[in-house]
């Protein structure tokens, strides 16, 4: 079908308005991308990309990232235009509370948004993620009689992201991996927030995306529209099995003639001359948010297209799932909830006598969590040796196998953890990533991203102490646990032994509302066969359980997460009867307990309470009480073996004890 010129004219001036109107009325918002790049929206939403505004979560809907969040207004603008149930009333309150139309794309409260974008770089590693789930996808389910799956997925991007170090790390990822199904609209405008580009960068993308390996082009005009969908037809057609680049070099704010081209025009700076903008563009004076019956009557047309293409491709999903029942079951399983004790029922018991990391454990665990979950992918950053999260029975992910399930992202772990929230946004594939602990700091955006997000990403974290020992401080996490612990929404699981490692990936493969940490040691522990494995297994998906009960009446209780529970029981042994000692591998989890299982586990009225854990102290007087103590370690770690470590910082037995008889 011809490129209607005409029509989207009109819509690009009215997608303008819209964004002005918006802003202005709001008093708060970005204009800059909204205005400089409606023509590159107009041709995606009202010609080039294959969706369905009825079915937003199409599984072979070409996915559209809006990398440069603060841009909202753009998505917001064309999702209204192209059909989506996104009112103009909902458009008239950006913003505002409870709208659909927050300050930032975010995925879950507005259809048609792929992913909650803002922070900068972040949807362009979203995206990398996104096209890799759909590389994975043809792999997995094609068949050459039936591809129901050849979907793209197109990100644009500004300056400020593409100045990010996790776009970067991303997009190297991408060209390595050869993802030719990934379009990346550099939205080049040559302005930043605070000045003009050239204030703070001088590369050469077009060279720089080259050396990396992806193919580029380069519009001069980014409003000329022919042009832009000659670019983005080549790119989708491209056979050279890279990723494709499109620079367009736009103007910011167009539009609105006083800051178009400058940094004023990025934030709201032109929305004081809205009245003088609107008139410029040939919207009517009297009627914000303006909308024409030609413009509704365009989309109107193209979405009955897009509805038809949709329903041709039904035809071949549906005969493809009568061809291949075994993977379309394989396809349905992806929606079925995971449920914790049918999977611990596939993980064998540990040995009585054994005596492993439980990085080791979560190795031995991941494997027939693995074979019952064939959707189950599994990355590190450089670190499969160390973090032992390499699933045996399968191979990479790589060019010539795209049906692999293990990803060597190299050593970029902010990349892989924003990689991993593009896998989870799209929604095919569970994922899973590891590095050590410590290094959680260069994930951690993308992990808090994933927590507002409510992404089901498991993080199996490795080295989790000062017990990681030689190596010293910087490698010894003494403030990440409880760093990651104050994440609204993210799950920290720390467990003891070997049987809480089970327990710990089955609660986190079975959590689908939001993400999971589970902190792994380096160091071996003894299994702690003292407590039955059904009750450490079943203690952990729980968040806190009763580790050994008291045989007298109750005087003291002993609280400790991960390795140092060894300590705590050993201590009860020696302070007598009267010490309870509970094993809280995951705050967030007991937490969400009900009052009376909490209760139980920690009765209020035993204020006699110590804490032990080989990191920072805070966070454990929620447990403990003005009352307690916390036996943990408020300094930087040391280089020694791991043993001597935590006895020179006083996390031994001894020290537990006398902690208590001091109470």
């Amino acid at each position: 079908m011809k490129l209607n010129t005409e029509a989207l004219a009109q819509a690009c001036a009215q997608a303008r308005g819209l964004a002005i109107d918006a802003v202005h009325k709001a008093g708060i918002g970005h204009l800059g991308l909204p205005l400089g790049a409606a023509e590159i929206g107009a041709v995606l939403y009202g010609h080039a990309l294959v969706h369905n505004p009825d079915e937003p979560r199409w599984v072979n809907r070409d996915r559209f990232v809006l990398s440069a969040g603060h841009g909202s207004m753009f998505l917001y603008g064309w999702l209204h235009l192209s059909g989506y149930n996104l009112s103009i009333e909902e458009v008239r309150n950006f913003r505002q509370l409870h709208s659909k139309t927050p300050g930032h794309p975010e995925f879950g409260e507005t259809p048609g948004v792929e992913c909650t974008t803002g922070p900068l770089g972040q949807g362009v590693g979203n995206a990398v993620g996104m096209a890799m789930a759909g590389k994975m996808a043809e792999a997995r389910f094609n068949t050459p009689e039936h591809p129901v799956f050849d979907y793209h997925v197109i990100c644009l991007a500004g300056d400020g992201c593409m100045q990010e170090g996790v776009a970067m790390e991303a997009v190297a990822f991408a060209g390595h991996q050869g993802l030719d199904n990934l379009i990346l609209i550099f939205d080049a405008n040559d302005v930043t927030l605070d000045a003009m580009a050239a204030k703070t960068q001088s590369e050469n993308a077009a060279q720089r995306f080259k050396a990396i390996g992806w193919d580029v082009q380069t519009l001069p005009d980014g409003h000329d529209m022919p042009a832009i969908l000659k670019a983005l037809n080549k790119a989708k057609k491209a056979k050279s099995g890279r990723p494709q680049l499109i620079i367009a070099k736009t103007i910011i704010g167009k539009g609105i003639p006083e800051v178009q081209g400058t940094s004023k025009a990025h934030g709201e700076g032109g929305a004081k001359f809205a009245d003088a903008a609107r008139a410029g563009l040939g919207l009517p004076a009297d009627q914000h948010f303006y909308v024409s019956d030609a413009v509704r009557t365009y989309f109107a047309g193209h979405k009955q297209r897009l509805i038809r293409a949709y329903k041709k491709w039904l035809k071949t999903y549906n005969a493809w799932r009568t061809a291949n029942p075994d993977r379309a079951a394989l396809l349905h399983s992806r929606a079925q909830p995971v449920s914790a004790a049918a999977l611990l029922e596939k993980i064998p018991l540990f040995p009585a006598d054994a005596k492993l990391a439980t990085r080791a454990a979560g190795r031995d665990v991941l494997q027939p969590a693995a074979a019952a979950l064939p959707l189950l992918i599994s990355g590190s950053a450089d670190l499969h040796g160390s973090t032992l999260n390499y699933i045996a029975a399968d191979k990479d992910f790589d060019r010539t196998n795209r049906a692999g399930r293990n990803l060597r992202y190299g050593i970029r772990e902010h990349a892989m953890a924003a990689i991993n929230n593009g896998v989870a946004y799209d929604g095919l594939f569970r994922p899973t990533c590891a590095t050590f602990l410590v290094f959680a700091d260069y994930s951690r955006p993308s992990m808090r991203v994933a927590a507002l997000a409510k992404l089901p990403v498991v993080y199996l974290y490795t080295h989790d102490s000062v017990g990681v020992g030689e190596d010293g401080p910087t490698h010894q996490p003494v403030e990440t646990v409880s760093a990651l612990r104050l994440i609204p929404g993210l799950d920290v699981i720390r467990p003891a032994d070997p049987e809480e490692t089970a327990g710990a990936f089955a609660a986190a493969l079975e959590r689908t509302d939001g993400p999971t940490l589970l902190a792994l040691t380096r160091q071996a522990v003894p299994i702690l066969n003292e407590i039955p494995p059904h009750i450490r297994r079943a203690g952990v998906l729980k968040g806190g359980y009763v580790a050994a009960q008291e045989t007298a009446p109750l005087t003291h209780i002993l609280l400790a997460t991960g390795s140092e529970l060894q300590l705590a029981l050993a201590a009860a042994k020696i302070l007598g009867p009267g010490v309870r000692v509970v094993s809280l591998p995951s705050f967030e989890r007991f937490n969400r307990q009900p009052a009376e299982y909490r209760d139980a586990i920690l009765p209020p009225a035993c204020r006699k309470r110590v804490a032990v854990e080989a990191g920072v102290t805070p966070l454990w007087r929620e447990y403990v009480g003005l009352d307690g103590k916390v036996v943990g370690i408020d300094r930087f770690g040391l280089s020694a073996p791991g043993g001597t470590v935590m006895k020179e910082l006083g996390l031994t037995v001894d020290a537990v004890v006398a902690a208590a008889k001091s109470l």
